[in-house]
């Protein structure tokens, strides 16, 4: 297809799609068989519903062998064309025929919206606008509604408008979206006068002279919508139609293409020079590809879907012939080049509108009023507009350091491209070979572009969809558009790193200090700045290349770093925080930080104050541009825990050999929390708590605890609960004072999990009096303290009691995730680790999320005579990793290979199992 909308006579089976000939004489035979109207209505509905169903799924078969999308687009709208002008002229000259009819009384049928482009999805909604010369007569309106009535009948979804010329002009003068409208309108049948005189008076008295304020509206529309949907076209679920480089961005360019050139072909863009003609075949190749994935999405859904979800994901892959490959997943490659597609449509889109403001010297979109750059020195560059261009179309030949040049200059005065710029960028990438990457120049300045106090984020993508980012780092050139197929990461491998480069700037810049206030407040205490930013550049990089992306990635960066110019030192401080950037992530929120072992393992490897704070900010800006919502303030806070028990070691405190100390210290403190006690019965308290109780919360914390224990002994209940809604940490803390006894964590987890709360960590301790003081910090469904507190106790007693049965009450609990997520592969493991913990030996699950599945896990803990002393639990989109600290009956770590190996089948065993009732 050459032009923006499909042309109906392109279909050459026609006839197979809807016989309307063969249709009207059944039409007329059924006219003459029937005695009354409601009759012949009813034939005539079966007649046009049993067209629709056959000429639908001759489509849709044609379609499934073709896997062309734009001839079934264009095959749906010719049959709802062909239905409609039936429709009317049955009505109108049988049903409700005007015996001597008025001018006023003229009808005129008009498709909108994307129908009116002649572009009909399988199911998409149908849009009509009934347009009359006049008011509405009676004899029009029952005609008007008998034809909605048909078309609703037919299960049809219709939008429609009945207007005037006269008020088709006067609401298009105020409100776009009429404008619009009739803008891409289609005659369909009727009063073909009518159509002509209401286009004649629109580009007369609308279009003429308001081209800017027009291409000013739809890009205003255009980014709201992109906000609206999150303004990346990089997410692991894309909108087809409305995301950013989706449908809708194509539309874009026919609406202002029509408005301003009054044309609707891409050969008349070339002509007028707004394209180019390979500018034009990647047009007709996106719009191709696109409108295929969107029919594929109709059909497998059964109705309008327009997300790409994971779980279709792999069947359109299978549809379109995609196989695995060199370790790469056929829905793995099939992503890529949507998303490849979706780019080439953003460089279309950016190229077109750019050259559309050029031509009618449109005000930029961004503040760029900087005086000095305007006097600036641009070599081989220069100013047009506010937009930078190119002196001549030697530029790149001449010095091909420019092309890498371009980006910093434009960066650095605040600048957009010339699309002329862009296209000669596009042109010379083949200049970018292995001499212009060993260039000394050349790599100063992507250096500098990456570290600039002006911030890289917006000139990287820039130079991304540009091309030129990946031609010049080829591995980076790798992971462009490399999908991360696990419902937690959002976004591609690149477009994760960009957003990450641009939070970490934002982190520097102090924009974040309330969301992040410890990472904000030591940034300005790192040295190694330029290191963090080509760490953050280079922290994934080997991702989908196979193995230890962490590992390869070290190779990576130390091969990278001397070409980008930097010295052995920062190489080496750049590659060892590619190697460990997960180390962080890994002892905060998967093992106990106040095991003394945890923080002696990850001091070992961080071994300096500057690479302590390096790491927090680097995982902290990791986590944050994971995707929205992904970071909470509980994670922060078990960050902080991290970061400032590591402080203290690395500062030449030993956490086991202070453990004395810093006991008899919170002893201390917790005299003067509690100083309403008298000694004998705080002395009488203390003696029930194990040594490591004292280190495993804070001060405030344990105060609350003793007077939780207080109120026990004084009521004498067998039970007692008390909750704290902690909201700098984004959790509710839970805590209950029980009998100890085999199975308490999991009962309590159950009572948990049945009225929605997920847990997020977890303390067992056992006081030696016999009883239990259980902590569990849980959350709800979005990541934030957990209200409903009282619900919550409730179902504490009533398990605890024996009165709830917590399979059943589970069961009843909707899965957070949704179950398009049940298609992908998520293994299961159980890693055993009796090296992470002097005390304890760890348990590392991992597996499928579902309900209640803490509550099944630590039940066969307990059934292998197991004590959970600590749990970590986290979420990582589909999946979880939950992680224990176990002892056996007696105390002791577990050693004996055959009971360890035992425990792993069972473990196993429970996710399989969980993993079956789920699907």
């Amino acid at each position: 297809m050459d032009g923006l909308t499909p042309d109906s006579r392109k279909l050459f089976h026609r006839p197979k799609i809807v016989d309307i000939e063969q249709l009207k004489k059944k039409v007329d035979i059924a006219w003459h068989q029937t005695e009354t109207q409601a009759e012949f209505s009813l034939l005539l509905l079966n007649l046009f519903r049993t067209a629709l169903a056959d000429g639908s799924d001759f489509i849709r078969k044609r379609f499934l062998s073709k896997n062309d999308g734009e001839e079934a687009v264009l095959a749906q709208a010719f049959l709802m064309d062909s239905l409609i002008k039936l429709a009317f002229e049955t009505i109108n000259t049988k049903l409700y025929r005007a015996p001597n009819p008025t001018q006023g009384e003229q009808i005129c049928i008009v498709a909108v919206g994307g129908y009116g482009r002649g572009e009909l999805a399988p199911y998409s909604d149908i849009d009509l606008l009934f347009l009359l010369p006049y008011k509405q007569t009676p004899h029009v309106e029952q005609v008007v509604e008998a034809i909605l009535y048909l078309l609703w009948d037919m299960k049809l979804k219709v939008g429609h408008s009945t207007r005037s010329i006269e008020e088709c002009m006067s609401q298009a003068k105020q409100d776009m979206t009429v404008r619009t409208a009739i803008l891409e309108s289609r005659y369909i049948c009727g009063e073909s006068d009518l159509m002509d005189t209401m286009i004649l008076r629109f580009h007369k008295e609308i279009v003429r002279g308001t081209a800017l304020e027009f291409v000013e509206a739809k890009l205003k529309e255009s980014d709201d919508r992109h906000r609206q949907l999150g303004d990346s076209r990089y997410f692991i679920e894309p909108n087809v139609k409305d995301g950013k480089g989706g449908l809708r961005d194509l539309h874009k360019l026919f609406w202002i293409g029509k408005y301003v050139y009054e044309t609707d072909n891409v050969s008349s863009l070339v002509n007028e020079g707004v394209l180019s003609v390979e500018e034009a075949r990647r047009f007709a190749k996106a719009q191709k590809q696109l409108w295929t994935i969107r029919c594929h999405l109709h059909y497998l859904a059964r109705r309008e879907e327009d997300r790409l979800t994971v779980d279709h994901q792999s069947k359109i892959a299978g549809y379109l012939g995609y196989t695995d490959r060199s370790g790469n997943a056929a829905v793995e490659r099939f992503m890529k080049h949507y998303y490849l597609t979706a780019k080439d449509v953003g460089d279309l889109t950016r190229i077109f509108c750019a050259a559309i403001e050029e031509e009618h010297q449109r005000k930029p979109r961004l503040n760029l009023s900087n005086p000095w750059r305007r006097t600036a020195n641009l070599g081989d560059f220069e100013l047009e507009g506010d937009r930078l261009n190119s002196r001549d179309d030697e530029v790149f030949e001449k010095d091909p350091v420019n092309l890498v040049r371009m980006f910093y200059i434009a960066q650095q005065n605040e600048l957009e491209f010339h699309p002329n710029i862009l296209r000669l960028a596009t042109k010379n990438l083949s200049r970018i070979d292995k001499s212009l990457r060993n260039n000394t120049k050349a790599n100063e300045l992507f250096i500098n572009i990456l570290t600039s106090p002006k911030g890289p984020e917006r000139i990287l993508r820039r130079m991304n969809e540009a091309q030129v980012f990946g031609r010049f780092v080829p591995d980076f050139g790798r992971v462009v558009a490399q999908m991360q197929y696990d419902m937690y990461h959002v976004y591609t491998v690149d477009e994760h790193t960009i957003i990450m480069l641009g939070i970490l700037f934002k982190i520097e810049k102090g924009e974040l200090k309330e969301a992040v206030p410890i990472a904000s407040s030591i940034i300005g205490k790192v040295i190694s700045r330029r290191e963090l930013y080509v760490a953050v550049l280079l922290h994934d990089i080997a991702k989908g290349k196979g193995g230890d992306h962490s590992v390869l990635g070290e190779k990576i960066a130390r091969r990278l770093c001397p070409r980008f110019g930097m010295t052995v030192e920062e190489t080496e401080t750049v590659a060892w925080l590619v190697r460990w950037h997960l180390l962080m992530s890994y002892a905060a929120f998967k093992r106990d930080v106040n095991d003394p072992k945890t923080i002696q393992d990850f001091t070992s490897i961080v071994r300096s104050p500057e690479r302590l704070r390096l790491l927090l900010v680097l995982t902290v800006a990791d986590i944050r541009a994971v995707g929205p919502n992904v970071w909470t303030s509980w994670k922060g806070a078990l960050l902080n825990d991290l970061y400032f028990l590591a402080e203290e070691a690395l500062s030449g405190q030993s956490a086991e050999t202070g453990q004395p100390i810093r006991t008899e210290n919170v002893h201390s403190e917790l005299r003067k929390e509690l100083s309403d006690w008298d000694d004998a019965r705080f002395q009488q308290y203390i003696e029930q708590g194990y040594s490591s109780y004292w280190l495993a919360y804070d001060v405030h914390t344990l105060a609350r605890h003793a007077k939780l224990v207080q109120r026990a002994n004084e009521k004498q209940t067998a039970l007692t609960i008390d909750t704290l809604e902690d909201q700098s940490k984004g959790a509710t803390d839970v805590t209950v004072y029980a009998a100890d006894h085999p199975g308490l964590f999991s009962r309590i987890a159950g009572a948990l999990a049945s009225v929605g709360a997920s847990v997020v960590d977890a303390k067992i301790t056992t006081m030696r009096n016999g009883m239990a003081l259980d902590t569990f910090w849980v959350q709800d469904s979005n990541g934030d303290v957990f209200k409903a507190v009282t619900r919550l106790c409730d179902a504490i007693r009533e398990t605890l009691s024996g009165n709830l049965k917590l399979n059943q009450a589970i069961a009843k609990r909707p899965h957070n995730l949704p179950k398009r997520t049940l298609g992908m592969l998520v293994p299961s493991r159980v890693l055993i680790d009796n090296k992470a913990s002097s005390t304890h030996t760890v348990i590392e699950v991992n597996g499928r999320d579902s309900p209640g599945l803490l509550h099944r896990l630590t039940h066969k803990l307990a059934q292998q005579n197991l004590q959970i002393s600590s749990a970590k639990i986290s979420t990582y989109g589909a999946s979880i990793v939950d992680v224990f600290y176990v002892k056996d009956l007696f105390g002791l770590k577990l050693q004996n290979d055959l009971r360890l190996q035992s425990i792993k089948k069972v473990m196993l065993q429970e996710l399989e199992l969980d993993k079956e009732d789920t699907n």
